[in-house]
C-alpha cells in the first residue's frame, strides 16, 4: 500500500483515474468541493473507491471544518458553525460549549458518514495568536491552550461515536503563523516558553487517532525546515514531547509553503517521519510523480492506520441529525 492519500479531478472517477489508483493502491483519498454535488453522486464515488482498493475502511478524508472551510455546502448540504462559535460560549459557559461541540460533530459525522466518508480533518487545536495571519482566525476554538484541547476532545468524541475519524491539525501549531502556508512559508520565531503553549492541546490529546503536520517553520527548534519535513520537529516534538503516536500525515503538498516539485515534496514529508503525504489537487500528472517518489506504507504505519480506522467501524447509535442540531443552535444562542 502507498504512502500516499490523492485527491480526483471531478465528480466520479476517470478511466485514467482507476488505472492509476489500481496501480498504486494509495493509503487514502481526499474529497474536494470539486467532488461533492449530491448525496447521491458522493455516495457513488465513495463506492467505487472502496470497490476499487478491495477495502471497505479505506480512509476517505475530507476538511468539513463549518464556517469559510467546507467541502460539502449548501444547498445540498446544510451549512455548520465555525470553531469560534464554540469558542465564544465557552467563555460563558464552558460545559454548554463542550455539548455544543460534541452534538455538532456528531451531527456532522453522521453527515459525513451517510454519504461514505469516514475521516474529517478535524478539531483544529491551533492556539489563536490576535497578530497572526487569519488563516486560521475563526477556525480556532479559542486563544487559551486549556479551552482549545476542551473543545477539541469533544469534537473527537462526537466524531467517534458516529464512526467518523477525526485529525488534529495543525501539528505542533499554526496559531503564531504571520502568512497563509498555502500562498508562502511561515516562519515562526517564537522561543521555547511560547510553543510550550502552542503544543498543549496536541499534547493532551496526543491519543488522537490522526494528525496532520503544519507546513510551518519554527525556528526554535529547526531553523532550516518547514515542521513536515523536519526529523527533528517530528522526531523531538511530535512523537517526542508531544507523545503523538497516530497516524500522522502531512498538510496538502500542493501548498506554496514548499518548495520542489510534487515527487521531492512527498519524499521530503516521507524521510522527515509523516506516516503518509498528502496530495490534493487531483492533478494526475502531480500523483503519478508523487507515486514515483513515495514507496509502501511501513509496517508502524499500517499498524497506526489500521488502529485508526477502527473508530469507522463503530456503531452510529444514539439521538439523530435532527435533535443533535436543534441541541447546539439552543446552547449557541446562550452565547
Amino acid at each position: 500500500m502507498q504512502a500516499a492519500i490523492y485527491g480526483m479531478a471531478g465528480l466520479e472517477l476517470t478511466p485514467d483515474e482507476r488505472d492509476f489508483f489500481r496501480d498504486a493502491d494509495p493509503a487514502g483519498f481526499i474529497l474536494f468541493h470539486r467532488n461533492c454535488d449530491s448525496i447521491a453522486q458522493v455516495q457513488a464515488l465513495t463506492a467505487s473507491l472502496r470497490d476499487l482498493t478491495g477495502r471497505d475502511d479505506v480512509p476517505v478524508l475530507i476538511d468539513q471544518e463549518g464556517g469559510r472551510v467546507a467541502r460539502m455546502k449548501p444547498p445540498g448540504w446544510p451549512a455548520f458553525p465555525p470553531g469560534w462559535a464554540f469558542a465564544d460560549l465557552y467563555v460563558k459557559a464552558p460545559v454548554s460549549a463542550i455539548e455544543a461541540a460534541r452534538a455538532n460533530a456528531r451531527a456532522l459525522a453522521l453527515m459525513l458518514r451517510e454519504s461514505g466518508i469516514n475521516v474529517d480533518c478535524l478539531p483544529l487545536l491551533d492556539v489563536r495568536q490576535p497578530e497572526a495571519d487569519d488563516i486560521i482566525g475563526d477556525r480556532a476554538l479559542g486563544a487559551e491552550p486549556m479551552q482549545v484541547a476542551a473543545l477539541g476532545r469533544a469534537i473527537l468524541d462526537g466524531f467517534a461515536s458516529a464512526g467518523v475519524a477525526g485529525v488534529v491539525k495543525h501539528i505542533p501549531g499554526h496559531g503564531r503563523a504571520l502568512c497563509d502556508s498555502h500562498k508562502e512559508l511561515p516562519v515562526v520565531e517564537a522561543d521555547e516558553d511560547a510553543l510550550a503553549i502552542d503544543i498543549e492541546p496536541f499534547k493532551t490529546l496526543n491519543w488522537a487517532p490522526m494528525g496532520m503536520m503544519a507546513h510551518v517553520v519554527y525556528t526554535a527548534w529547526d531553523g532550516e525546515r518547514p515542521a513536515s519535513q523536519s526529523p527533528v520537529v517530528i522526531e523531538d516534538i511530535v512523537r517526542g514531547r508531544i507523545g503523538f503516536d497516530g497516524w500522522l500525515m502531512s498538510d496538502d503538498l500542493g501548498m506554496e509553503a514548499l518548495s520542489g516539485g510534487p515527487g521531492e515534496r512527498a519524499a521530503g514529508v516521507l524521510a522527515a517521519g509523516c506516516d503518509v503525504a498528502l496530495h490534493c489537487s487531483g492533478k494526475l500528472d502531480e500523483m503519478v510523480a508523487v507515486a514515483g517518489a513515495v514507496g509502501a506504507m511501513g509496517e508502524q504505519s499500517l499498524e497506526r492506520m489500521r488502529q485508526a480506522m477502527v473508530i469507522a467501524a463503530g456503531p452510529a447509535d444514539g439521538p439523530g441529525f435532527a435533535e443533535l442540531v436543534a441541541k447546539r443552535d439552543e446552547l449557541l444562542a446562550l452565547a
